[in-house]
């Protein structure tokens, strides 16, 4: 798990997300920052959320960076406010209401056996050929689910059979340090 973030560092990168998010639905343009807080400027991957009234509208992240971590927070919140294949991009009405989450990760780890992933401690990215499929920890917990659930839920994503985790697939897990505005 990287260096835990300040809760000042946190605060700080919600409101990064949040006004470039804001600023580049109204602009197209992403706000140039500069900081020398010691936690933002950690090279570490990440994923931004977004939520609308409880449902997520956007959700895109990196599992590595060769950037400070306040550049890729700013790059993973546009990216999940205008490019998430899964939503329209966002428009100036979809700014009035939205939270933001942001998980920042640790490196990823193959995973021996399944055994070791902890459900709510651990993100699973599952790969099979081409297919990909990620899912954070907290979605586990979030819908309640065992590591058989969150297994097959991560094939599902990955677009791979849900019992495809059985077979010759590669499994990673990562922690994350989680923390948004909700």
């Amino acid at each position: 798990m990287p260096e835990l973030l300040t809760k000042k560092e946190q605060n700080e990168l919600l409101k990064i997300a949040r006004d470039t998010i804001v600023s580049y639905v109204t602009s197209g343009k992403v706000p140039v920052l500069e900081t020398a807080s010691k936690g933002l400027n950690l090279e570490t991957g990440c994923f931004v959320t977004i939520k609308q009234k409880g449902q997520l509208r956007g959700c895109i992240g990196n599992f590595v960076s060769d950037k400070p971590l306040y550049k890729l927070v700013q790059e993973m919140a546009v990216s999940a406010a205008t490019r998430d294949p899964r939503f329209y991009p966002m428009k100036a009405h979809d700014l009035a209401d939205f939270e933001l989450d942001i998980s920042v990760l640790s490196p990823l780890e193959k995973a021996s056996s399944v055994e070791e992933i902890q459900v709510g401690i651990h993100g699973i990215y599952i790969v099979k050929g081409s297919y990909r499929g990620v899912l954070l920890p907290q979605v586990a917990t979030d819908y309640g689910w065992d590591r058989d659930e969150f297994l097959r839920h991560t094939c599902i994503k990955a677009g791979l059979p849900e019992n495809a985790w059985q077979g010759d697939c590669e499994i990673f897990i990562f922690s994350a340090l989680v923390f948004g505005e909700g």
